[in-house]
This record gives C-alpha cells, sequence and structure tokens, in this order.
C-alpha cells in the first residue's frame, strides 16, 4: 500500500481532531412543560454565547412528558409548571432517580375570552360551573351575558390535555375549589371540552371564537383576545394577571414554575441551572412575561 502525501495526513489529522471536539461538544436534554418551552429555547439560544462547548436541546409536550422523561432517565432537565406529584416520585425513586425540584420563576395563569365578549370579571365560582364536571353554565346566558357573534349562546369550553401541568394546575387551584363551595360535585373537569395541546392553540381557538373561553400561562396572550380579571369569590375584587400580580401572588391563579433535575446538579447542569437563576437569565424569562424569581434590574426596565 502507498503511503498518503504528507499533506493528506495533515488533513485527515485535522478532520478527526475536529470530529472529536464536535463529539465531545456537552449536550443538556431539557423537556417538559408547554408554559416554559419559548423561555427555555430563549435560555438556550442565549447560553450559546456564555458558554460555546455545551448545548442545549429544548423540546416541549407537556410537564407529564418531561417528569416521564426524566424518571426514564432520558433527560437531564424536566420543565413543569406543576409540581411533582406522589406517584411520580415513588416511580422515580423505583427507578433510581432522586428529583430535585428548582423554582425557576413564576406565572400567572390567564383565564382567556373572545374580544367581543362583554365579561371583564369573572371568579372561581362562575368558572367552575363552566368548566367542571356538573357545572350549571352551558350557555352564556346562564351566566347573564350576551356575547355578540355567538348565535348559538352555547359555551365552547377550551381546555389542555391532561399531560399538561397548566391544565393539573387549573384543576387543582379552581375546580377543586368550586367544588369546596358545592358548585360543582368534583373537582374535575366537565366533558366535552376542547383539549388543545399547547398553549397558543387555546389562545388561537379563543381568538377566532366568540363563544369561547380558556386558560393558559399569560406570557401567550395577544392584543386580540381578553384577558379577565379574577377573583375566588363572585363581588370581591378581582385581581388582573401580570408579571407584577405574579411575583406578589395577588393574582389569585399564580403559580411556581419549576425545574427538575435527578439530584442536585453538578458540572455543566449546574452551570447552566446557576445561569438560569442569574439577573440575565431571569431577566430573560421576565422579557417573555413570566414573573421572576426574585426582584432583578433588567435592561428593559429602564
Amino acid at each position: 500500500m502507498k503511503a498518503r502525501p504528507l499533506a493528506m495526513c495533515f488533513v485527515a489529522a485535522a478532520t478527526i481532531i475536529g470530529s472529536q471536539h464536535l463529539a465531545a461538544k456537552d449536550l443538556i436534554q431539557n423537556k417538559g412543560s408547554d408554559t416554559l418551552v419559548n423561555v427555555a429555547q430563549a435560555w438556550a439560544e442565549e447560553y450559546k454565547s456564555v458558554n460555546s462547548d455545551v448545548a442545549v436541546a429544548v423540546s416541549g409536550g407537556g410537564s407529564g412528558t418531561g417528569i416521564a422523561a426524566m424518571i426514564n432517565g432520558t433527560v437531564d432537565i424536566a420543565n413543569a409548571s406543576r409540581s411533582m406529584k406522589k406517584k411520580e416520585l415513588k416511580k422515580a425513586k423505583e427507578m433510581g432517580q432522586d428529583p430535585v425540584e428548582h423554582v425557576v420563576g413564576y406565572d400567572a395563569l390567564a383565564v382567556f375570552l373572545h374580544k367581543d365578549n362583554p365579561m371583564d370579571t369573572i371568579s372561581y365560582v362562575q368558572l367552575g360551573k363552566i368548566f367542571g364536571r356538573g357545572g350549571a353554565a352551558t350557555k352564556w346566558s346562564d351566566l347573564g351575558v350576551s356575547v355578540p357573534g355567538c348565535g348559538s349562546d352555547k359555551i365552547v369550553v377550551v381546555s389542555r390535555q391532561n399531560n399538561s401541568g397548566t391544565y393539573a394546575y387549573f384543576k387543582k387551584a379552581v375546580l377543586k375549589y368550586a367544588a369546596k363551595a358545592g358548585v360543582i360535585s368534583k373537582g374535575s373537569f366537565r366533558q366535552g371540552t376542547l383539549d388543545m395541546h399547547g398553549s397558543k392553540d387555546v389562545v388561537d381557538l379563543v381568538e377566532k371564537t366568540p363563544c369561547s373561553i380558556g386558560y393558559s400561562g399569560l406570557a401567550y396572550a395577544t392584543d386580540h383576545l381578553k384577558v379577565a380579571c379574577v377573583s375566588q369569590k363572585d363581588g370581591e375584587s378581582c385581581v388582573s394577571p401580570s408579571v407584577k400580580t405574579a411575583s406578589d401572588r395577588s393574582y389569585p391563579i399564580a403559580r411556581p414554575l419549576f425545574m427538575y433535575t435527578n439530584g442536585e446538579p453538578e458540572g455543566d447542569i449546574k452551570a447552566y441551572m446557576d445561569w438560569i437563576k442569574s439577573d440575565t437569565g431571569q431577566c430573560i424569562l421576565k422579557d417573555k412575561g413570566y414573573a421572576p424569581m426574585r426582584d432583578v434590574n433588567c435592561p428593559s426596565d429602564s
């Protein structure tokens, strides 16, 4: 066999070294909450300029999907808009995983109405009647409301799929409250809801459907729909969702946002999580419409 020319050897060596460098680039797998997916993608993109040797792969699918992947050991970080359930924690332990919860911010779970809907305020009791199983409100007239463009008068109830943390939190915070108040018999969703895969799908449907009402993270709100002011009891003063009211928890449906790791993070994962919790990471979260985990001064504030 003839020896290759020296120049070719140098090229081959450089190619091998380059491919080894690419293969050695650390990859953090991050999956879960649809509520968090936009800010998680923004974090991942910005982190390239912080540490170019680390890549962060982000995907959604819902809080339950991310938590299941962490339990199975196929992701490094699971995003969730709800806490892990007892059965999930038990399964994780059985699989040899040690989930550690990190609060990375707060979110206001907003109630969306079509822009022509005359309602401006809504209570947990009314939400229970609309979304809850056995709830008495199936038509807008049941709530004393006439919605322009909604000829059928039937309330189109827009929800999320049951693997969503947003679905689980709304059920826990709102429907269980309505059940305790005697508005519905059980704190569960009524049958016949339109269950959307993602938050943007909820917003898109409510924008186009005068008869509809839906819920999702405030960060997905647009100027083409109405965001309701919410109270727990009928007749109480309501609070509008905002970054401020989510931060001080005065908004009734404010909730923490989580990232879960298997054990206390180390190495590149720890560095990434620390950066997310830093002022820079928290300002990115704030710019995306969420409430930071603490007071931060961001360039956009000036």
